[in-house]
């Protein structure tokens, strides 16, 4: 969830690492630091809130160093403070570190009773410490290292200065993100790929237990054992304007109309153009035969995308399916089936809940499959197969084509599971096929005219609560449309399915209340109707999302949203684009952050 830049070379590091940080943003933080190795030994400036205000404090000093680390951080331990911010010290080591040590209270009092003095609140330092006093006894930054990762219990990125190496960092990797750029004669390092493109696009990527001593030179790979590994970079085909913002204000507006390229390098490389069949080369075949039911695992956005895929899965391919949110499931009675797969859904793959409930199953000797979207995260790698969606980076908080990309692939396994299961013929995957290429089209249609859906927000933007309805597929869609307006406008948003509301929600609903219900072609449109006119009768006031072509819904609300009519299933796709728009254009007008939301991060790396 926080950032680590870290950079080694000929070239003034501080620089480096401030542009690096100022990359990784989206990832959300309250406070930054930076260290470099300096002749006198190694300065740390560190600030709380944005990085302005360290790049503020760096004006007003002098770092020359060609090595050094950074860091902007979340809270988890200790609430945000200049003491609490990272680097931290101890004798003549520095750390930052993302994730959470679990046992470091029980660390902390030890050193406490061996005399060490503790400057901050932080899990953090007790690794600085614990590096301190293992060093002191062997002069060996490796030893210190390996004792030290043998203690800790968590979830860990850490990059390490020792005043005693001046041109040396040391990472070490488990379960949080970490990954290199090489470089010729400078290398650099980063919790997330979009800081590292400017300078390189060959990438290693850290796996779990990795320990690596990066200088200018080169790189050193070690397991936690001490046993030499090796990593070799991979050549990665993003550009950096993937990473930017392309000309957009926000990169939430970008990553929105991201959403049909994005939709096409998920979908093209699954399906055969000729003989329109779907291919995944990541499942093995007898997978699609064995299985007999589903269980999806995610949260946030992703849980919403099972939602949508638990239709897919059971209407298409005929196989009952479970979703749960990943923060409860291990923490009740499972019930683990040999022949169920357990999907976890995760845009970072490093998602702090889906990762540890991904663990539990694993431990129960049952198939479990990863849909993320980043290369070598901790889900990707810990799960027995693992299906990427090629959304690109997403930068803002609020994921949007992460969550088209989730659904197309869900939709896709859907497709796949029925033809094994013969719940459908070759000419029914045919003609669903055909429909799911349609889609990109049709996104655009929906992108390119926005001008009804800013004249919507300029209406309600001002309204304090909102109420979104929708059966069906529409249920999940109206779930996400109410989070994507909570995240970022800081409008209280609840959403219900349609049939629900007479069971509570109604004693809400007056002119103050404002109600979206998302009502496109299906076998409920004549009852959400009626939920629609249930609504008019206590005055309350009515958005209607609707496919083209609806003669209906426009009797009772001239606030219309339409999209196009493609399958009853993929409508869903084209649906989620004006309900992300709106919440979008009510942020602007309120004037919040709206690629870095309050309270929020990109990755919940902690629990």
């Amino acid at each position: 969830m926080c950032g680590i830049v870290g950079y080694t070379g000929s070239k003034k590091a501080s620089p480096i690492i401030i542009e690096g940080l100022r990359r990784l943003e989206y990832r959300g933080y309250d406070s930054a630091g930076i260290a470099t190795q300096e002749k006198e030994g190694i300065k740390i400036i560190r600030s709380v809130g944005k990085l302005n205000n360290l790049i503020e404090k760096l004006s007003q000093t002098t770092l020359l160093g060609n090595t050094g680390i950074g860091h902007t951080r979340w809270a988890t331990h200790g609430k945000p403070s200049e003491v609490n911010a990272h680097p931290h010290k101890a004798g003549k080591f520095v750390v930052v570190h993302n994730g959470i040590i679990e046992n470091y209270l029980s660390i902390k009092n030890k050193l406490v009773k061996r005399g060490c003095n503790f400057e901050s609140e932080t899990d953090t330092e007790v690794i600085a410490h614990l590096l301190w006093s293992y060093y002191e006894k062997s002069q060996n930054t490796k030893e210190a290292i390996l004792k030290t990762v043998k203690e800790l219990r968590g979830s860990f990125a850490i990059a390490i200065l020792n005043e005693d190496e001046k041109e040396s960092i040391y990472l070490v990797r488990y379960e949080s993100p970490l990954v290199i750029g090489v470089g010729e004669n400078e290398n650099y390092f980063a919790s997330d790929i979009p800081a590292l493109l400017v300078h390189t696009n060959n990438i290693i990527f850290l796996k779990d237990g990795d320990i690596i001593k990066l200088t200018p030179e080169g790189y050193e790979a070690f397991d936690f054992n001490g046993k030499k590994i090796i990593r070799l970079p991979e050549k990665i085909n993003l550009s950096l304007s993937q990473a930017e913002k392309g000309g957009y204000p926000h990169f939430m507006l970008k990553e929105i109309h991201e959403q049909p390229e994005a939709f096409i390098n998920t979908v093209r490389t699954r399906i055969k153009p000729d003989t329109k069949e779907v291919v995944f080369d990541e499942i093995p075949r007898d997978i699609f035969k064995k299985v007999e039911s589903i269980h999806i695992i995610a949260c946030g956005t992703s849980y919403h995308a099972g939602l949508i895929g638990r239709f897919f899965l059971e209407e298409i391919a005929g196989l009952p399916t479970l979703v749960e949110i990943a923060s409860e499931f291990r923490y009740k009675k499972n019930f683990f089936n040999s022949k169920t797969l357990y999907i976890f859904i995760s845009q970072s793959g490093s998602t702090a809940d889906t990762l540890a409930a991904l663990k539990l199953t694993k431990n129960n000797k049952v198939s479990t499959l990863a849909i993320c979207n980043v290369l070598g995260s901790s889900i990707s790698t810990e799960a027995d197969y693992t299906i990427y969606t090629h959304a690109g980076p997403e930068i803002g908080v609020a994921s949007t084509k992460a969550f088209s990309t989730q659904i197309a692939v869900l939709f896709l396994l859907s497709l796949q599971f029925g033809f094994y299961k013969k719940a459908i013929n070759i000419n029914q995957l045919s003609a669903f096929i055909d429909s799911l290429l349609k889609i990109p089209k049709a996104m655009e249609k929906c992108l390119k005219d926005s001008s009804k859906i800013k004249q919507l927000a300029q209406k309600y933007y001002h309204y304090n609560n909102f109420l979104y309805l929708g059966r069906g597929l529409n249920y999940p869609l109206a779930l996400e449309g109410a989070l994507k307006l909570k995240e970022i406008s800081y409008i209280h948003a609840e959403a219900y399915s349609a049939g629900e509301m007479k069971h509570g929600p109604i004693a809400l609903i007056d002119e103050n209340m404002p109600v979206l219900v998302i009502n496109t072609k299906s076998n409920q449109h004549e009852k959400t109707i009626s939920n629609i006119q249930e609504v008019l009768a206590r005055n309350g006031k009515v958005i209607a999302l609707i496919s083209e072509k609806d003669k209906v819904t426009p009797k009772y609300t001239k606030d219309i949203i339409e999209v196009p009519q493609i399958n009853n299933y993929l409508d869903c796709l084209l649906s989620i684009i004006p309900l992300q728009l709106f919440a979008y254009y009510c942020a602007v007008l309120k004037g919040t952050d709206v690629d870095q939301p309050r309270n929020l991060a990109k990755s919940v790396t902690v629990e």
